[in-house]
């Protein structure tokens, strides 16, 4: 793409834009990044999950061996960088690869076991924009690596993916569970699958052609609205589960009944990625908002480990797409309590109380306080309506009889009380009132 197709003219002035498919975060949208950010690293502390960064760039070999050649995400959607020195890196397109990587790399299978690990960054996906798909977007994670491989992680990965909604505020969805078996039911049930849509090939949409040779289990994945109606008749997963594999997805599902988690079984859900083994799930918004896609999904991963050059390790996790989130909490008007109750205003009266008012809103941010201000305001009466627009109740006033009296004017916003205290009580007084 040329340099030129990234600038529009406004007025003769060129103007640079954003990369399509890339967008800005501004200040505006800032209490929903900090409110699910917050959720997720207080959702980690409560389940045991230590937070993980890998590097934004992986060589480009670790997704090809492990998310799939034939996958949208290898096939379509990477980003790459090849170096003078002839290496080939990727930018993430997701994280769980690259943990595992690091897991392995670092000897985490000596740590105590399992390891668990959550994230939150930004990965990379040259796909086409559109709704609820951004080609730079953050994803949150958590990852349960080692151990055993017991149901009870599953259902401990699903609830706490529940439990991110339920402290957003996000409710009427639907969760969608499944398993895809292992090594030694799969490959009897795609056979079965390869041989019923042969008898409909030429109904296929052209990716589900190519998929029907290099990877089946796709054809259940797939969007496409004739694809669709095809799958509604295809054989069913469960049926051809091992009894290994049966009685895991049992238990799974029996812990999810105890913990009253409401669940709906799919046996076409099978997720778009090479390493996924046995319970996979996904969880989107019901009614309008289901256009924005799912919002979680994720699943086990036994196999991963093993591509990447170690042991057959129990993993699994799932991720979520911050942007989506937003997406479903802005459609819905989802607001959060207003914590303008905890902000104090400081305001000032003439140019030495400008400069003492410097210092004091130091020392109380030092305190713990919230103090907002607008010093570049000379006029009391402007600063206090900046105090009105933003919501706030309590305000510090500082002039030249207040310095010499080492006092501040604490004043009611709302009903204009208002009276002298002395700045040795300040703090005090003012986490009294908030």
């Amino acid at each position: 793409m040329s340099i030129k197709s990234n600038i529009q003219s406004v007025g003769g002035n060129k103007h640079f834009q954003a990369p399509r498919g890339m967008h800005d975060r501004l200040p505006a949208s800032a209490p929903y990044w900090d409110r699910i950010e917050s959720a997720a690293t207080d959702l980690a502390r409560e389940y045991g999950f230590g937070r993980i960064e890998t590097p934004v760039l992986e060589y480009a070999d670790l997704y090809r061996k492990t998310t799939g050649e034939e996958s949208d995400i290898v096939e379509k959607e990477m980003y790459l960088v090849r170096t003078k020195g002839g290496d080939t890196f990727a930018l993430r397109p997701e994280y769980t690869p690259g943990v595992c990587r690091a897991y392995l790399e670092n000897g985490m299978s000596r740590l105590g076991q399992p390891q668990k690990l959550f994230y939150f960054g930004p990965v990379f996906r040259h796909d086409r924009p559109q709704l609820g798909r951004f080609r730079q977007f953050t994803q949150i994670g958590f990852e349960t690596i080692g151990g055993q491989n017991d149901p009870v992680y599953d259902a401990e990965i699903i609830a706490i993916a529940c439990d991110l909604l339920v402290a957003l505020k996000i409710k009427n969805t639907t969760l969608k569970v499944n398993s895809v078996g292992c090594r030694i039911c799969r490959p009897i049930y795609k056979k079965q699958l390869q041989n019923y849509y042969k008898n409909h090939e030429k109904e296929l949409c052209p990716d589900c052609v190519r998929r029907l040779k290099a990877n089946p289990l796709r054809l259940l994945d797939c969007k496409e609205s004739a694809c669709v109606v095809l799958k509604e008749k295809a054989p069913n997963f469960l049926d051809k589960l091992c009894v290994v594999c049966s009685g895991h997805f049992k238990s799974v599902l029996e812990y999810l009944d105890e913990a009253k988690i409401p669940y709906a079984l799919d046996n076409t859900l099978v997720r778009g990625l090479d390493y996924y083994s046995r319970t996979v799930f996904e969880i989107a918004a019901d009614g309008p908002e289901a256009e924005i896609g799912s919002m979680i999904g994720g699943g086990r991963y036994d196999y991963l480990m093993e591509m990447i050059g170690g042991h057959t390790t129990p993993a699994l996790g799932f991720a979520s797409g911050v942007e989506r989130l937003i997406a479903v909490m802005k459609a819905r008007a989802i607001e959060f309590p207003a914590r303008n109750g905890r902000r104090v205003f400081l305001a000032h009266a003439g140019e030495m109380a400008k400069k003492k008012a410097f210092a004091l809103i130091r020392e109380l941010r030092a305190d713990g306080l919230n103090v907002v201000e607008a010093l570049a305001k000379e006029s009391l009466s402007a600063q206090l309506k900046v105090a009105n627009k933003e919501g706030i109740g309590l305000a510090l006033i500082l002039g030249q009889k207040e310095i010499y009296e080492e006092s501040v004017i604490l004043r009611d916003l709302k009903n204009g009380a208002q009276e002298a205290v002395s700045l040795t009580k300040i703090v005090a007084e003012i986490k009294k009132r908030l």
